[in-house]
């Protein structure tokens, strides 16, 4: 029946990934075991994940799309200041489902229940960051993983 191959169809169709990073100041006050919790609690599946220490440089390379930003200089310093974990999330609407569950940038323009309302002490040192659109998060999960460290 129609329904049935509807069904079928959706078993095989991929699901969204995002890139999600844990920053520095999430590191450094223990609350990556938080966001999991967070992040497996609204359904999202971790696909692959690493704690890593960026270079200036790779912090750099990372965010060169605000290169010409006044908090370009600011982020990659933060970024690089100390260990971070990046993560690749999977699920329906992955993109917007770990958005919505972060908050506002500013943390206190977040609504309740959001991570960075709950976590976030500073508008740039809020805990947590996502991509914000599919080729976005293509190249953010391309600079951190490769094919073989995500799995299916």
């Amino acid at each position: 029946t129609r329904k049935e191959s509807s069904a079928a169809s959706d078993v095989y169709k991929r699901q969204e990934r995002t890139l999600s990073i844990i920053k520095p100041d999430g590191v450094s006050r223990g609350l990556i075991g938080d966001v999991i919790k967070h992040i497996e609690g609204r359904g999202l599946k971790i696909v692959a994940m690493k704690m890593l220490h960026l270079t200036q440089a790779q912090a750099r390379g990372f965010y060169a799309v605000h290169r010409e930003r006044p908090f370009f200089e600011g982020l990659t310093t933060f970024m690089s200041s100390g260990p971070a974990v990046v993560m690749v999330l999977e699920g329906d609407n992955a993109i917007a489902r770990w958005r919505e569950l972060m908050g506002a940038t500013d943390y206190r323009k977040a609504a309740e229940g959001t991570i960075r309302r709950e976590f976030a002490t500073d508008i740039e040192k809020n805990v947590v960051h996502g991509s914000d659109a599919p080729e976005t998060a293509a190249f953010e999960i391309g600079y951190f993983f490769n094919r073989f460290e995500i799995l299916a």
